[in-house]
């Protein structure tokens, strides 16, 4: 997400110090190396301090990606950009970085109409990068980052702030904090978090059909009650919407195996759902998963034995 800061060179700067090299200058060159190492440390530093901040240029991301999300990637749904840029700056802009509630954002999603496909639902804890994959391979799946909020503000930072005086940068006029922001963990009415909560819980509510879960086998608490799927999207489900409930259990290629369909805290996912009326199925040994995970690691042991399988059973028949 953030990148890393690289020192600036000047081949002038080299050249120089290059030059003193007689006993004389030693000292003052090692002082002078010292020193601007220091004053490039201190840059650095800054711009480090800066990144965990709200994301530079935010208007001019979100407001593009808006355009490009009505008229590229789903060009049947219309909604005015400018507007949800306002709607998300009032929620956001003069406010302290812990004060930013889930109602506050309530008019920048009135002005986010979203079409809603059932059948394609797909939600996700602790596989988000093999989530992105499955979702690419399968193209019918849909998942939070799919919707417009999520396009909008995918791995965004963003805070305000309520007190501007004494600074005149560009930058803290807009009431946005460009120099630092805390974690999610932090408060509960992080800005951050508040929105990501409504969007997630908004997009559970509106899942309809059989929709799939990608749950991470290979980590104690792979169904975490705490998570944005165990706190908000599964108590937002509507069973009468939801026909089936599809696990998939996915562990890293050569493990650790530590909960499955049969054990650890799935088997508390599945108890809720049918308490709460819920059809459902759990697998944890899908092909595809797992050769969506050879293909980005193909010299692991566990692919190549499969693939050995795969090509004797080729062989015999």
């Amino acid at each position: 997400m953030y990148k890393r800061a690289t020192l600036p060179r000047s081949n002038e700067s080299v050249r120089g110090l290059m030059i003193m090299t007689s006993p004389k200058t030693s000292a003052s060159f090692v002082t002078i190396s010292v020193s601007l190492w220091l004053v490039l440390l201190q840059l650095c530093s800054g711009q480090l301090r800066q990144q965990l901040g709200t994301t530079p240029n935010i208007k001019h991301i979100v407001v593009g990606r808006c355009y490009t999300y009505i008229t590229l990637v789903n060009p049947g749904l219309w909604c005015d950009c400018e507007e949800v840029w306002r709607q998300f700056e009032e929620a956001v802009v003069h406010q302290s970085s812990c004060n930013v509630t889930v109602e506050d954002y309530h008019h920048m999603f009135n002005a986010m109409p979203q079409i809603w496909p059932c059948d394609r639902f797909l939600f996700w804890s602790k596989t988000r990068a093999l989530m992105h994959s499955y979702a690419a391979v399968f193209r019918h799946f849909w998942t939070l980052e799919d919707t417009l909020v999520g396009y909008l503000f995918n791995d965004l930072i963003w805070c305000g702030q309520d007190d501007d005086s004494g600074n005149d940068t560009c930058e803290f006029k807009t009431g946005f904090d460009f120099s630092s922001c805390p974690d999610w963990s932090a408060c509960r009415n992080h800005p951050v978090y508040s929105l990501w909560r409504q969007a997630s819980q908004n997009f559970a509510e509106m899942a309809c059909g059989n929709i799939t879960v990608l749950l991470n086998g290979s980590i104690v608490n792979a169904f975490h009650k705490r998570s944005m799927f165990g706190s908000v999207e599964l108590d937002s489900l509507n069973p009468h919407r939801v026909n089936y409930v599809n696990i998939k259990v996915v562990t890293n290629l050569d493990g650790p195996h530590i909960e499955s369909c049969s054990q650890g805290s799935i088997l508390d996912l599945i108890q809720i759902l049918q308490s709460r009326g819920f059809q459902w199925t759990c697998t944890d040994s899908d092909q595809t998963l797992m050769i969506l995970q050879c293909i980005q690691d193909p010299k692991r042991s566990s692919c190549q034995t499969y693939a050995d399988g795969n090509r004797e059973g080729l062989t015999s028949s």
